[in-house]
């Protein structure tokens, strides 16, 4: 595309010309659809005013495809009609697109169902994809920080505990994490964290919380970029070995807790089956279980 000159004899790079073409095309189909959304509702506009905080001047530019509003403002715009805000500002028309309807219908769906979907569009990762990391999964007490620093070792690769990450990060304990920001917070900085080690390693050994299985997405990811290993004992020995390592919480004060332990491993064994391998480390010392687990990686290749 040739450079254009105005009338003042300005130059404007074509580049710009796309980029100011590609802002008022925005514009417009946002304020086309604010109004929309609005007028199916039957709301007029002072009454959504009155709901988002935003002026009716500002409304009104808005939905004429002159208004240059904030995210911040289209997001209360977007609550207040009771849509997300990528549908206002997709390219996909939010009334006809399957994909954004398969999006909404996800978000609201459960775990298990949404760990359904991903498995069905992404049923095998690649193996380049994974490079050559591992990551050790389960509960608690199985063993996993302890071998996967030994394997680390033993094998020349970094071995990382994904909660230590985000407690580097953030600069504050997990538990205190959790009392701040609640269990969605700290699966959000999982979440993050997660993207970090996957984009500065790609040979390491990885140990995560026995509760990242819960949470479809990020696990979908895990196992995408990770070759996993469930790191499995009995419930008697996952307690013992948590109590040995100076932690009484599990036992403190709560007589059921051997009940709900079981009661957790049964419920996740499903998603803790859906790892590449299995290493039980049930009656086994330390030794046994490094000597195991590292002929299992060398058996499958995970770290060719």
């Amino acid at each position: 595309m040739a450079e254009v000159t105005n009338f003042r004899g300005d130059v404007t790079p074509p580049d710009a010309m796309t980029a100011e073409a590609i802002i008022a095309a925005l514009m417009t189909r946002v304020g086309a659809r604010v109004r929309k959304a609005r007028e199916l509702k039957g709301i007029p506009r002072r009454v959504l005013s009155e709901i988002s905080g935003v002026s009716p001047r500002y409304l009104a530019q808005l939905e004429a495809g002159e208004g240059n509003i904030s995210i911040a403002l289209l997001q209360r715009v977007a609550l207040a009609l009771d849509h997300r805000i990528e549908w206002l500002i997709g390219e996909d028309d939010p009334w006809t697109s399957e994909a954004l309807r398969v999006a909404d219908r996800f978000r609201g769906a459960t775990a298990e169902i949404r760990a359904l979907v991903l498995n069905c569009l992404d049923p095998e990762p690649s193996a380049s994809q994974r490079a050559q990391r591992i990551c050790l999964i389960g509960l608690r007490g199985a063993g996993k920080s302890t071998l996967g620093k030994r394997a680390g070792k033993a094998l020349g690769v970094p071995f990382v505990e994904l909660n230590r990450e985000i407690e580097d990060q953030s600069g504050m304990p997990v538990n205190e994490l959790l009392a701040l920001y609640g269990q969605e917070g700290y699966r959000r900085l999982e979440a993050q964290a997660l993207e970090r080690v996957v984009a500065t390693h790609s040979s390491m050994i990885l140990a995560v919380a026995g509760g990242i299985v819960a949470e479809p997405v990020t696990y979908a990811a895990l196992r995408s970029h990770f070759h996993t290993i469930w790191v499995k004992a009995s419930p008697r020995e996952h307690m013992e070995r948590v109590r040995a390592q100076g932690d009484t919480r599990p036992m403190a004060g709560n007589p059921e807790a051997m009940d709900q332990l079981k009661s957790i491993l049964t419920s996740r064994e499903a998603l803790y089956d859906q790892a590449q391998a299995q290493l039980n480390t049930s009656g086994r010392s330390v030794e046994n279980s490094l000597r195991d687990l590292l002929q299992l990686i060398a058996e499958r290749g995970f770290l060719s």
